[in-house]
């Protein structure tokens, strides 16, 4: 995908030196999904860097689902005059769902902070599965597309949904013909998988990456370009076969009508974390890679993404 190739563009290395202002020492975060998916790992993961370094006294989380994150979007701009605290994680399924029209809000309607990791996607089967690559998949969709049912942690037309959708496509088949079941959020995706309520899952590498490594499923192929050094036996789609680069940014927005310093204090307060060892600690563990770019440079990198994935979804036939 193009936009992929904006990132090398937009990325700012993150740093422990702050500038004169002030970072925040309690910090709420905002969800906008139930427990086990990829916002509420990534926001629980930054509040435990931001605890065990010192840098904050207090951190607390809140999840709540609903209206596949428009729910959490729309009280945070509701109540925005008591939220100076608060952070709402948040990705790439923000774009996505605000071009289906599922809520009426759009990054435009926040205050972008900064994004912090990109979460490749990975497509993963049961332990027992038939499927020993990606290519057995691919096969037994074009024989029969309905047999082959996919979970995701979210709507029809998500990244979830479209990443899969392309690589299909790719193999020569019908990317409409997908049987995606939707689930809210990644844990619950997870659960359909084991329970042998679909054949795959697509979602997040780090939702995924902890049950591979027990050996409760097989995950058969990442969307980076090359092997990942912090988990180098998973093997790329590019590798076999697929040419499909994909990479899901996570951040964070503020509530709007704030001053400028108080959204400096929360800048200042990423980028610091981002350079501790005890981040470094999570990013490895869950096989993030580091993408932190803040502020104005954010919220191009977003209008851009805009344009890229509502033309991919149009492509694919998820937007008219």
């Amino acid at each position: 995908m193009k936009w992929l190739r904006l990132l090398t563009g937009f990325v700012l290395l993150a740093s422990c030196h702050l500038a004169q202002s002030e970072t925040l020492d309690d910090i709420h975060f905002l969800i906008p999904a139930g427990p086990g998916g990829g916002w509420d790992g990534t926001a629980r993961g930054i509040g435990e860097a931001l605890l065990k370094s010192g840098m904050a006294e207090n951190v607390s989380f809140e999840n709540m689902s609903g209206g596949g994150g428009g729910r959490a979007i729309a009280r945070l701009i509701e109540t925005a005059p008591n939220q100076g605290q608060t952070l709402l994680i948040s990705s790439t399924p923000m774009v996505v769902r605000s071009l289906q029209k599922i809520f009426p809000q759009s990054f435009r309607d926040l205050e972008p902070i900064a994004s912090v990791i990109a979460d490749y996607s990975c497509f993963a089967v049961r332990k027992d599965s038939r499927f020993a690559s990606f290519s057995d998949v691919a096969a037994a969709f074009l024989q029969t597309p309905r047999e082959v049912t996919v979970a995701g942690g979210s709507v029809r037309g998500s990244t979830d949904h479209f990443v899969i959708a392309q690589a299909l496509k790719l193999a020569g088949g019908n990317p409409r013909e997908v049987v995606y079941i939707p689930y809210d959020g990644g844990g619950k995706a997870m659960a359909g998988l084991l329970t042998g309520e679909t054949q795959v899952l697509s979602t997040g590498l780090s939702e995924a990456l902890e049950m591979h490594r027990v050996g409760e499923i097989r995950i058969l192929a990442i969307t980076a370009d090359q092997r990942q050094a912090d988990s180098p036996d998973l093997p790329t789609l590019k590798e076999q076969g697929f040419n499909v680069s994909f990479a899901n940014w996570r951040g964070f927005f503020a509530a709007p009508g704030y001053d400028e310093s108080r959204y400096a204090e929360m800048r200042n307060t990423i980028r610091a974390v981002l350079g501790t060892p005890e981040f470094e600690a999570v990013r490895a563990r869950n096989g993030w890679a580091r993408l932190h770019i803040e502020g104005r440079s954010f919220y191009q990198f977003l209008e851009q993404q805009e344009l890229e994935i509502g033309s991919l979804m149009r492509e694919l036939g998820f937007l008219r």
